[in-house]
């Protein structure tokens, strides 16, 4: 029987768990604090026991100095099925270029992402890279909903994006795939003003009016995000995983954001209607 555990049961990590029990697995987890659904990280009598049973372990856990997962369960994981939730964010500032899997790494402001990239793989883990996570509850949406939304003066800036699902189902597809690099990315990088904008047509607002990251007053970790640009390429997990996003792009995505907003974003709910708009498109 197949059984995982998962190291950090954050926003994407629960909805891969929820996935996996649907399809008979089963999932342990574990968080910093115990709670209904997860043993505490620091537990080591629980988490020894979870991992003796394990056929498949996946770690969503940050780096700090080090990798927490490695440091301090590192000896335990041989003969498991590894995965390893990383970052695009190791391939630093592109200047909107693509990067695929070949590209070098460790070169950006996620240099101890990159170093923990780099150490899962050679424990043989499939290290899925993702960029900007959304999905049902955390979007653009929200955002505008909420009046956090920026459009942000910045011509020729790129990002890439990932539905929450479309991570699922990739993880999913390659628990058992080769070892190795894998970027998990939609197919439409573009700028976030054209997401901003996509939201405000959907929600019926007005977008929020451009500004430089000054006028703005974003946080150092926003400012950091806008300092790079890159495409990402997902073509390897395509042919090596057999994976196609559901959701392709950012208008894809929003669309199916907002159809389940009723029961996922309360600040959004109210104007539930827009959906039909999105899918007449």
């Amino acid at each position: 029987m197949a059984e995982m555990l998962i190291f950090g049961l954050g926003y994407t990590a629960s909805r891969l768990a929820e996935r996996l029990r649907s399809m008979g697995w089963t999932v342990r987890a574990t968080r910093r604090e115990a709670d209904g659904e997860a043993i505490a990280f620091a537990d080591d009598a629980a988490v020894r026991a979870a991992l003796a049973g394990a056929t498949h372990i996946l770690s969503s856990v940050p780096p700090d100095d080090g990798d927490p997962v490695l440091e301090r369960y590192g000896a335990l994981l041989e003969d498991k099925r590894l995965g390893y939730l990383s970052s695009t964010g190791v391939y630093g500032d592109a200047g909107g270029a693509w990067v695929d899997e070949s590209a070098p790494i460790g070169t950006g402001r996620r240099s101890a992402r990159a170093e923990a990239d780099a150490a899962w793989r050679a424990r043989g883990a499939r290290a899925f890279r993702l960029p900007g996570i959304y999905g049902p509850g955390r979007s653009a949406l929200e955002r505008m909903a909420e009046g956090r939304a920026h459009r942000i003066d910045l011509p020729g800036q790129v990002f890439s994006r990932i539905h929450v699902d479309d991570i699922v189902a990739a993880v999913i597809a390659g628990l058992d795939a080769p070892p190795g690099a894998y970027n998990i990315a939609d197919d439409h990088p573009c700028s976030q003003n054209r997401v901003i904008e996509e939201a405000s047509r959907l929600l019926r607002l007005p977008s929020p009016p451009i500004r430089s990251i000054e006028e703005a007053g974003l946080s150092p970790a926003a400012r950091a995000f806008y300092a790079e640009n890159r495409r990402v390429a997902n073509g390897k997990a395509k042919r090596v995983l057999g994976w196609r996003p559901l959701y392709p792009d950012y208008r894809a995505g929003l669309a199916a954001c907002l159809a389940c907003s009723a029961t996922t974003s309360p600040a959004i709910a109210s104007r539930q209607p827009a959906a039909a708009d999105s899918d007449q498109r």
